[in-house]
């Protein structure tokens, strides 16, 4: 029994990678049985299948594992609880061995009928007497837990020779020197080209000729045969969706063969509805590259009028900020899905394998979702994103009102309506005055009465107590859900849509290859075969950014943007400066954001002529609530120690007085007095448009305005200001209590010593949260130039910036990672 208090008291070792081989981890020598010592590591059970795929994919000597024996206990089979007690034994071995069908190799006699082809391609080849393998145990004591023995970790034969790989001598030349199998990325992509409809000659031809653009095979991956691909297609033809004329039982048998493809499965019953949600590996793997300290939306009502089931989208953004789907549930829209089970399966999912993965905000498209459940799974803020409403707003106000002034006056007015309700000054009663001032274009009227008006109390209650997403996340979620539609629903038969179980099959297979294929940096090659399916490109927020300033020409109350390859032609805008800005291109008629909206408000807010957006209102208040927190906050410490490190850096910068006499100058400008507050920097792991700065500027009125000049100003770095307040680690509303985990690192390390020595003889921090309401007006309504700096809906607010009260503006450098260690602990303000 000491052997196994000995294994249970390792430490259990999860690395924060997709993969991981045994480089990777640390490993202990045990007593084994017959006086053996075994080489074991404790490793979560559900990332076994990470450690076979790293393992696998070894620089030195690339194979596979597969699995050699397997011995399982029943789940009905009743068993003591003992420490030796064994659940699932698995025993992977590597794919060239056991068996040796070389020239006089060994063959086990259990495998003696093996008869050897005259080709020297096959089996063969794969079978070279390997004896790396390794042993997998699923404990009783501990059945979350893998205990991995793996003494034979050389991939060397009986001899204690090479037996495959580089290293191998009299492998060259054959396929002995890579992989037995394609890796796991050409396998989706040979399979996702033939969903959409590619042919086997042309993945072929495309495959070889980047083959011989680099000279000659250097992996497995070059050797993909005709054969393989051509099995493949003839898999995908012969598949169908219906497995049962039953459609429950049909998604039962499918939800059985796709384990590896559901994290969530609620059947019918008498107290719960169907749920089913569907997350492929690649998607898993978006989820945590593109969702660590960062976004993740919701298209929760796709299909509601025409499939059996809608589909509720999850997705992250790019580093283009295009959205990706990384989850599907699918469950009946007459039942009230409890979201917590479901959200909560996804986040454990996630997190088991990446434990230090975590949301930063969550943007919902729905006034009724569960908020509660959602902060609680995922430990982030949450936001509305009112996309779907602009939209039906829009296109309904394009189709119903053929009188181009009657519709700007409307698109005016609901805009404004919004504008005040998210402020906090705006109730119900103003879409009450909207439809009386707006009788006469009663086609309208009578579909907002009827469609809108029993759900904007709702959605009033909502946009008043969550913080609203920009116009980029709006314009990014319009573009998904457009690609969805044209993805999906383009059958030539109706009929389907009502079965669930062809819902589910084409989710997992054609439309998740589109997406696949979006990311994929060959996908122009296949360009012949392009179909409206295959629409992408970039969001109308990124193209934007292509139309020169010159091509926009401001006329009054009307805005003309001349089209980059036909200077003759143009795109007229009424309404300008606001996301319900009415535009006559063709993206714009079917209710969407387009390029010229975001090009004009960019333009508008650099010449000063448009208002803060609601988001950037949102903002600047959530910013002011931070200055008003308590004096016994963490901020009065924070505030002490980044006011004297930031004094000791302009202590230093006068050292190069001589060098740089533009130093001197700067220095004096920049003169920090007493009124100020600081925060802690916490930097996150993706935003759209890379980290920010890292500084702030103070300006006159103490909070952080315009930056000096040479640097990028607001507008230029967004069209739309940001709907997010957060430090790394999760967002938080404006309307929310700021605590001091907010100004701490990674849940309380501190980020620099506060020990006596750095904050002596530093001035009070009392007169840091007087005052306040003096200037709380004036920084609401000023413009986006003279208030806080914008960033985009993705950019997070960098909590290191010093805010004083000086006449001149001054750069506050970035203190989070780069402090200079104060030496002078005798440093004194008073002085400077």
């Amino acid at each position: 029994m000491a052997r196994w208090d000995e294994i249970l008291s390792l430490p259990i070792q999860n690395p924060p990678t997709l993969e991981f081989s045994s480089d990777d981890l640390v490993w202990s020598k045990v007593e084994g049985y017959r006086d053996n010592i075994d080489r074991v590591a404790l490793i979560p059970f559900a990332r076994v299948a990470d450690f076979v795929s790293g393992e696998s994919n070894n620089k030195d000597c690339p194979t596979r594992f597969h699995v050699e024996a397997r011995r399982r206990r029943p789940p009905e089979t009743a068993y003591k609880l003992k420490v030796d007690g064994i659940l699932e034994y698995i025993l992977y071995w590597c794919s060239f061995g056991p068996d040796d069908h070389r020239k006089g190799g060994i063959v086990r006699p259990s495998r003696s009928t093996y008869v050897p082809k005259r080709k020297p391609s096959g089996r063969p080849n794969t079978k070279r007497g390997c004896t790396c393998h390794f042993i997998v145990k699923r404990l009783i004591a501990e059945p979350s837990v893998a205990l991995i023995i793996y003494n034979q970790d050389k991939h060397v034969d009986k001899g204690g020779l090479p037996c495959h790989g580089p290293q191998d001598k009299k492998a060259v030349g054959t396929r002995a020197m890579y992989a037995p199998y394609i890796s796991e990325d050409l396998r989706l992509r040979v399979l996702s080209l033939l969903y959409v409809g590619v042919s086997v000659e042309t993945i072929m031809q495309r495959h070889n000729e980047s083959v011989e653009k680099q000279g000659g095979p250097c992996n497995r991956d070059d050797l993909l045969t005709h054969r393989y691909v051509r099995r493949q297609e003839r898999s995908i033809r012969r598949s169908t969706y219906e497995l049962d004329a039953d459609d429950a039982v049909s998604i039962s048998m499918w939800v059985e063969s796709h384990q590896s493809q559901v994290f969530f499965y609620e059947d019918f019953s008498d107290s719960d509805p169907f749920v089913l949600g569907i997350q492929t590996e690649w998607q898993l793997q978006q989820m945590i590259r593109f969702g660590n300290r960062n976004l993740l939306a919701s298209d929760s009502r796709f299909g509601t009028n025409k499939l059996k089931y809608p589909v509720h989208s999850l997705v992250v953004f790019n580093s283009d900020n295009k959205a990706i789907p990384i989850a599907w549930i699918i469950a009946p829209r007459s039942t009230a899905v409890d979201t917590r089970r479901w959200t909560r399966a996804l986040y454990n999912r996630v997190c088991t394998k990446d434990p230090s993965w975590k949301l930063a905000g969550f943007i919902a498209d729905d006034p009724l979702v569960d908020i509660v459940a959602i902060r609680e799974v995922f430990q982030c803020s949450v936001l509305i994103c009112f996309w779907r409403v602009r939209h039906a707003w829009h296109k309904n106000l394009i189709k119903r009102c053929p009188e181009s002034e009657t519709r700007a006056q409307i698109s005016r007015r609901l805009g404004q309506s919004v504008y005040n309700i998210c402020s906090g000054s705006g109730t119900l009663d103003l879409f009450d005055d909207f439809m009386e001032d707006f009788v006469d274009a009663s086609d309208f009227i009578d579909y907002f009465k009827a469609v809108w008006y029993p759900r904007i109390g709702m959605w009033t209650t909502a946009l008043k107590a969550l913080p609203l997403a920009s116009q980029e996340m709006s314009a990014a979620m319009e573009f998904y859900h457009n690609q969805l539609k044209l993805r999906f629903l383009n059958e030539k038969d109706p009929s389907v849509y009502q079965r669930s179980d062809w819902l589910v099959d084409k989710l997992a297979t054609k439309v998740h290859s589109y997406f696949w294929l979006d990311e994929y940096a060959g996908k122009d090659d296949f360009a012949r075969y392009s179909k409206d399916e295959w629409a992408s490109g970039l969001t109308p927020r990124r193209k934007s950014l292509q139309i020169p300033d010159s091509n926009v020409i401001i006329e009054g109350k009307f805005a003309k943007v001349i089209d980059n390859q036909d200077s003759s032609a143009h795109i007229v805008l009424n309404h300008l400066g606001s996301e319900f800005a009415l535009c006559d291109c063709s993206w714009a008629h079917m209710g969407n954001l387009c390029e010229h909206v975001f090009k004009v408000t960019k333009v508008l807010r650099n010449k000063g002529s448009a208002r803060q957006s609601i988001s950037m209102r949102q903002f600047n208040q959530a910013l002011i609530d931070m200055l008003k927190c308590p004096p016994h906050d963490s901020l009065i410490r924070d505030h002490a120690v980044s006011l004297a490190a930031w004094v000791q850096m302009q202590l230093n910068a006068c050292v190069d007085t001589e060098s740089n006499p533009n130093t001197a100058d700067m220095t004096d400008k920049n003169m920090v007095n007493e009124n100020c507050c600081t925060n802690e920097s916490k930097t996150p792991s993706h935003t759209a448009y890379g980290e920010l700065s890292g500084y702030f500027v103070a300006s006159e009125n103490g909070t952080c305005g315009e930056r000096g000049e040479g640097e990028i100003s607001c507008a230029e770095m967004e069209a739309d200001p940001p709907s997010i307040y957060t430090s790394g680690s999760g967002l938080f509303a404006g309307d929310e209590i700021v605590s001091k985990d907010i100004f701490m690192q990674n849940g309380g390390r501190e980020l620099i010593d506060t020990g006596p020595d750095i904050i002596k003889n530093l001035p009070s921090t009392d007169d840091s949260f007087k005052n306040l309401n003096a200037f709380e007006e004036d920084i609401l309504e000023k413009d986006c130039h003279k208030s806080m700096m914008e960033v985009d809906s993705e950019s997070i607010i960098h909590q290191n910036g010093v805010c004083s009260n000086n006449a001149e503006s001054s750069v506050i450098p970035r203190i989070a990672n780069e402090i200079p260690e104060i030496e002078n602990s005798s440093l004194s303000l008073s002085s400077h």
